[in-house]
C-alpha cells in the first residue's frame, strides 16, 4: 500500500516588500520629526534673534554673531517697567487659576454627583458660554467696567478671563468625577467622615492629575491673553506683559525694535516652559485619566 507525501509549495517572497519594510518603520519616525522642526522652528528663530545685536536684527544667520545680550538690557532697562508687567501678569494669571480651580471643584464635583433634571442641559449651557468669541464681548464688557469704575484695575481682567477659563474647567473636571466610583464617598461616610470631608481627604487627592491639568490649562490661558488686557488697561502699572510688548518703541519711536521684542517673547515663555516641565507627569496623567477602562 502506497503512501503519497505531499509537501507544502514554498511561500514566495516579495523581494520588494522587503526591501520595503525598512522604510516604513522610519515613516512615522520622519512625519514626528517633520511635526516638531515645523512647530520649534518659530521658537528657535526668536531665541536666536533675541541674543542678535541691535544693529544686526535683520540678519538672517542661523546662529547670532557675534552673542549679545544687549536686547535682554534693553527688556529690563529704565522706564520700560516690563518687570511690572511680568509681576501683573503673573497676578491675574495666578489669581484667575486659583478662582478657576475653586469655583470649577465645587460645580464640577456638585454636576458629576447630584441628579437633578436638565442636568444635561446645564453642561450644555455652560460649554456654550466659552464658545463666544472674545471679541465679541469687547464693547459690552468695556461698556459695563466703566459704568461701574473698574478699568485700569486688575479684576477687570481677572474677570473676563475666569469667564473664559471657568466652563472649560467645569467640563473637564465634571467628566473626570464621573470616572470616581460613589463606593469612595460612601465607604468615607461609614467610617464617619461628612461629604464635605469625604470630598476634601478622599476625592480630592484622588482628583490631583485632573486638577493639575486643569491648572495649567487655565494658567496657560490668562497668561497669554491680550485682548481684554489691551482693551480693559491704559495705565503702564496695571498693563500685562503681552500688551506691554505690543507697546515697545524702538529708538527713534517709530522703528520696529525686533529685536527687544524677540527677548521679551522669551522671558514671557520661561515660566510656562518651567510650569509643563514641572508638572508634565501629571498633566499626561490627567489627560489621559479614564480613557481606559
Amino acid at each position: 500500500m502506497s503512501t503519497e507525501v505531499k509537501t507544502a509549495a514554498p511561500k514566495k517572497v516579495d523581494i520588494k516588500a522587503a526591501e520595503a519594510s525598512p522604510w516604513r518603520k522610519y515613516l512615522p519616525l520622519l512625519g514626528v520629526g517633520i511635526i516638531v522642526l515645523y512647530c520649534l522652528a518659530p521658537f528657535y528663530w526668536m531665541i536666536v534673534s533675541a541674543f542678535r545685536r541691535p544693529l544686526d536684527q535683520f540678519d538672517n544667520a542661523l546662529l547670532p554673531s557675534p552673542f549679545s545680550l544687549d536686547n535682554l538690557r534693553a527688556v529690563f532697562g529704565d522706564g520700560v517697567g516690563f518687570g511690572r508687567a511680568l509681576l501683573n501678569s503673573l497676578i491675574v494669571a495666578g489669581v484667575t487659576t486659583i478662582l478657576t480651580l475653586i469655583v470649577g471643584l465645587v460645580a464640577a464635583y456638585t454636576l458629576a454627583r447630584l441628579e437633578f433634571r436638565f442636568k444635561n442641559v446645564v453642561l450644555a449651557i455652560i460649554i456654550t458660554t466659552s464658545m463666544f468669541p472674545g471679541i465679541s464681548l469687547v464693547i459690552p464688557l468695556l461698556k459695563l467696567f466703566i459704568d461701574i469704575k473698574w478699568i485700569n484695575t486688575y479684576q477687570a481682567m481677572i474677570v473676563p478671563s475666569l469667564s473664559f477659563a471657568l466652563p472649560l474647567a467645569v467640563w473637564t473636571l465634571t467628566t473626570f468625577f464621573r470616572q470616581m466610583p460613589r463606593e469612595l464617598e460612601q465607604a468615607a461616610m461609614v467610617d464617619g467622615c461628612t461629604p464635605a470631608q469625604a470630598f476634601r481627604k478622599i476625592i480630592l487627592p484622588l482628583a490631583a492629575p485632573g486638577v493639575f491639568t486643569t491648572a495649567i490649562i487655565t494658567f496657560i490661558a490668562a497668561w497669554n491673553e491680550f485682548l481684554i488686557a489691551l482693551s480693559m488697561v491704559n495705565k503702564g502699572e496695571y498693563q500685562t506683559a503681552n500688551v506691554a510688548i505690543s507697546k515697545f518703541q524702538g529708538i527713534s519711536g517709530f522703528d520696529q525694535p525686533f529685536g527687544t521684542q524677540m527677548a521679551a517673547g522669551v522671558v514671557v515663555t520661561i515660566p510656562l516652559l518651567i510650569a509643563v516641565l514641572a508638572f508634565q507627569r501629571r498633566i499626561v496623567a490627567g489627560l489621559t485619566a479614564g480613557g481606559v477602562k
